[in-house]
């Protein structure tokens, strides 16, 4: 009988929590480390073209091409690789990409300070996006780490420091600079970066890689996933999301100019339209991903393109500047839920040992709707219209809405026919 008491005392030490483990620790340092590592990608948005001046560069014309060179070269190599660390990461482990992307990043940045040309300057930047990767790396080893029933809130607090990390970093390359220089501000930024580094290094914990018979790590590709249409449409729901976001890009300042009769205030109300949507992401991305894993993900990602599609409509025929900014806002509120929810889908989609491949593959697809926006959005502008930018990207987020409404449908389909 004693026996008997002390294995009931004893019986509920062995079930453990679903929330143990070291994956709050690990959201908290990758947290710190994408939102340096983004505030160091974007910081130089200020200062750049005074830099490139520095660096001899004196035409006016030459100034503005090269410093549009140099901010986009980072981007550009960072969507060609995010695949090929995605692939390795599967391989390797999580925690060894977050390693050497935060190394990579530190040393790239205090390079950068040391630039000698304008030439040097785009070199290191292209470096920067073939050794960063941070964001995206971090993204998937919380996806991988954290309970499933945590996901979506912990992907969407992920998601919100890396849009905190655009939001910051301008703000922070506006008011460093004037107070210890334009080289000095670059090393700051490595500093910042490799204490995020050593945080990685120590902190970090992940689960074992898989390995076959011969104890080699085990990694699986597109073949390997079962149903492709669900990753497929994350692809494209992540190019639409990028897209929505920066085609007014090149027409906001004009389009202000209209709505605005105080010209001195052009800029600095466009300024407000540019960081509201990013601010409404911001604050909504955690709690859509929380109700994501409440409701389901394809639910939340449907609900936020119909909003925005229903939210662009209006933003083409605004009469006032506190307008545009206030449906830009409720636009941003309504697109945080969609970057969490689309790494949720694609890493419940595929096997574990493609998931990081696939995810870079996401990346690189947002990394398109960056570019394509702004030039889609410039030819519109100018050939037909600025209203027609909204009215267009509202179309493209409907088509996106039905999209992912069919998968699911037919994912569901499929389900009921399997049982």
């Amino acid at each position: 009988m004693p026996c008997m008491t002390l294995a009931a005392t004893e019986a509920p030490i062995s079930t453990p929590s679903p929330d143990e483990g070291p994956w709050r620790r690990n959201l908290a340092v990758c947290m710190f480390g994408a939102f340096t590592t983004i505030v160091a990608m974007t910081l130089l948005l200020p200062f750049l073209p005074l830099y490139v001046e520095q660096l001899g560069v004196s035409e006016h014309a030459a100034i503005v091409q090269w410093s549009g060179a140099a901010y986009g070269a980072t981007f550009l190599t960072a969507a060609l690789v995010a695949p090929l660390w995605g692939r390795l990461a599967d391989r390797y482990g999580r925690k060894l990409m977050l390693i050497r992307a935060s190394l990579g990043m530190a040393v790239a940045m205090a390079l950068i300070g040391v630039a000698q040309d304008v030439y040097q300057l785009v070199g290191l930047r292209l470096l920067a996006g073939f050794l960063g990767g941070y964001a995206s790396g971090s993204m998937l080893l919380v996806a991988t780490q954290t309970p499933k029933a945590r996901s979506g809130w912990a992907l969407g607090t992920m998601s919100s420091a890396i849009m905190a990390g655009n939001l910051v970093g301008p703000l922070v390359g506006g008011a460093l600079p004037p107070l210890i220089g334009i080289r000095a501000t670059f090393f700051a930024a490595g500093a910042v970066i490799f204490v995020a580094f050593l945080a990685t290094t120590f902190l970090i914990r992940e689960a074992p890689r898989p390995r076959n018979a011969q104890g080699k790590p085990v990694g699986a590709g597109w073949a390997s996933i079962p149903d492709k249409g669900p990753v497929t449409a994350m692809f494209a729901t992540g190019m639409l999301l990028m897209l929505a976001n920066m085609s007014i890009e090149p027409i906001i300042t004009v389009y202000v100019a209209t709505l605005v009769r105080d010209a001195a205030q052009v800029t600095w109300v466009a300024g407000l339209v540019m960081s509201a949507a990013a601010l409404g992401s911001i604050l909504s991305a955690a709690q859509l991903g929380k109700l994501a894993d409440r409701i389901g993900h394809w639910n939340v990602i449907v609900a936020c393109l119909a909003v925005s599609t229903l939210l662009l409509v209006p933003q083409a025929f605004v009469t006032a500047g506190w307008q545009l900014v206030l449906l830009r806002f409720l636009m941003g509120l309504s697109l945080g839920g969609l970057l969490p929810c689309i790494a949720a889908v694609i890493r419940h989609s595929v096997p574990e040992n493609a998931a990081g491949q696939m995810l870079g593959y996401s990346v690189s697809a947002q990394y398109v709707g960056q570019v394509a926006g702004p030039l889609l959005g410039g030819y519109v502008g100018g050939h037909i219209g600025m209203r027609a930018v909204f009215v267009g990207t509202c179309v493209l987020m409907a088509a996106g809405a039905l999209g992912n409404a069919w998968v699911q449908r037919r994912r569901r389909f499929r389900a009921i026919a399997a049982s």
